[in-house]
């Protein structure tokens, strides 16, 4: 190997072990552990797929936790809110049912009636395992203008001052700022095609 080859090779390994090290920052522990394995292997394989997982919490379901799961790895844990009751068949009140959701489009900039700016697209999904009323039109979303700037109105301002932020029409409902962390999240490792929702 020539001087200017081995050169361009010590150069080239420089780069990429610091382009690591700033892809690294910031993960707990455990994932860097697994990106550091992953990337020993040099291969991707169903134990490192990412999912969300949304735990609804019974007692307060405005303080129940959506998580980042990469492989068997937590990278994140938010707290969200779902529906206005627990009853999961009540049309745009109750809560998400459980069950596997498919993961839709996401959007930075969504313009609905209801939802704006940050929105992620989940799947129908019946409620009481699966025999009782399709749950349709469900996201998970925050309250924000559609650009991601704070509103003047109630539906469009996160106020922070009680719980009621947290409470939704049955969607998954985070923290602006939240929201936007999770996205930048899922932009560097990778998007999930899956939520879990369990109780």
């Amino acid at each position: 190997m020539s001087t200017i080859t081995t050169r361009l090779a010590r150069t080239a390994t420089a780069a990429l072990a610091t382009t690591s090290i700033i892809l690294l920052a910031g993960l707990t522990p455990a994932a860097q552990a697994e990106e550091i394995g992953a990337a020993a292997k040099g291969s991707v394989t169903a134990a490192n797929t990412v999912y969300l997982k949304f735990d609804k919490n019974p007692k307060y379901p405005f303080y129940s936790k959506l998580s980042v799961v990469k492989g068997s790895t937590v990278w994140a844990n938010f707290r969200a809110g779902s529906g206005i009751t627990e009853n999961e068949c009540t049309t745009g009140r109750g809560w998400l049912p459980n069950g596997t959701y498919t993961v839709g489009q996401h959007y930075k900039t969504y313009n609905g009636d209801l939802i704006k700016g940050y929105a992620i697209r989940l799947s129908d999904k019946r409620c009481n395992n699966g025999t009782g009323r399709l749950r349709t039109q469900l996201f998970i979303h925050s309250e924000m203008n559609r650009d991601g700037s704070q509103g003047s109105t109630e539906r469009r301002k996160w106020t922070d001052k009680n719980p009621n932020d947290f409470l939704s029409n049955g969607c998954i409902k985070m923290q602006p700022e939240e929201i936007k962390k999770l996205f930048r999240l899922l932009d560097r490792i990778g998007w999930p095609k899956t939520l879990k929702v369990v109780s």
